[in-house]
């Protein structure tokens, strides 16, 4: 039996029954609509909901997570008797890492002979799904503590976001987007270009006319950093509450990497913490490939 678990944050976006079958415990980030707070559960209800109440105006505010509820969730780990490795969203997006990394200090200092380890993904929804997920298949083949935490931070970088909004409202409110006032001339019919760079940072980097021209040109990039393992695992396609937006883009795909034909692509519903700065209109493109290259 392994002597060590892999647990992670609801950004990941992995549905809360695949966690469960892979023993992956998760710490809930919140969110309030109207002033009543719910919990991001990692489940399509609560998706579905968020979905529901941002199409009909309604502004979502999410909260970071805080010290004692990164304490409590470690402290309720450890008593399984096994070792950690936290894997969490980039510092460089999320303000809930400081209070992660403060809980961690008080864990380890009342529990010195266990072993927790916190990685920063410097990844984020899409691409934190695809990471986490092939942790934990390292973890089930039998790969070491050390190994594994080796692999992930030589390997981390390797998790390509490509991110298309509608335009830049939900990011600038949310105050996730690092180079958003350069992009301060979005107008009808202008949709940015979004990328998670080396260091973790969500950067808008390019404007097309028209959403046809958003997603070609978010595709087009894709030739930089395509690797020849990536048809190897998942590719994901991730919408919010628009699935088929997300279908007919594979035979897009396809037809423009015929390396990717028999790859395995999935749609990936975005969760209610990453939808709230976003937006519902949000597609994203994310794949294991080679560095990032913007």
């Amino acid at each position: 039996m392994s002597n060590y678990l892999i647990a992670t944050a609801s950004t990941c976006d992995i549905d809360a029954s695949w966690l469960a079958c892979h023993d992956v415990p998760f710490v809930s980030y919140s969110f309030s609509i109207d002033g009543q707070e719910y919990q991001d559960d990692c489940t399509s209800a609560t998706r579905n909901f968020v979905y529901k109440e941002m199409r009909a105006g309604k502004m979502v505010h999410t909260s970071a997570i805080s010290v004692f509820g990164y304490y409590s969730f470690f402290s309720k780990l450890l008593m399984r008797g096994k070792d950690i490795i936290y894997v969490d969203m980039s510092r460089a997006i999320s303000s809930s890492v400081s209070n992660c990394e403060k809980a961690l200090e008080q864990i380890r200092s009342e529990y010195p002979e266990r072993r927790i380890y916190f990685m920063d993904s410097y990844c984020i929804t899409a691409g934190l799904n695809l990471f986490v997920r092939e942790l934990v298949r390292r973890h089930e083949a039998g790969t070491s503590y050390g190994d594994l935490i080796a692999w992930g931070e030589a390997h981390k970088l390797e998790y390509i976001h490509r991110f298309m909004v509608e335009d830049l409202t939900w990011l600038r409110k949310g105050g996730r987007l690092s180079n958003a006032s350069a992009l301060l001339g979005t107008i009808l019919a202008i949709k940015p270009e979004l990328y998670v760079d080396c260091e973790g940072k969500l950067l808008a980097f390019e404007q097309a006319h028209g959403r046809k021209r958003a997603i070609k040109r978010m595709l087009e990039e894709a030739s930089k950093d395509l690797a020849p393992y990536t048809a190897d695992e998942p590719v994901l396609i991730e919408t919010a509450d628009d699935p088929e937006d997300g279908e007919k883009l594979i035979p897009v795909v396809k037809e423009m990497y015929p390396q990717l034909a028999k790859a395995d692509f999935e749609i990936l519903a975005v969760g209610p913490t990453i939808c709230a700065h976003v937006g519902p209109d949000f597609l994203a493109f994310a794949y294991h490939g080679t560095k990032r290259i913007l």
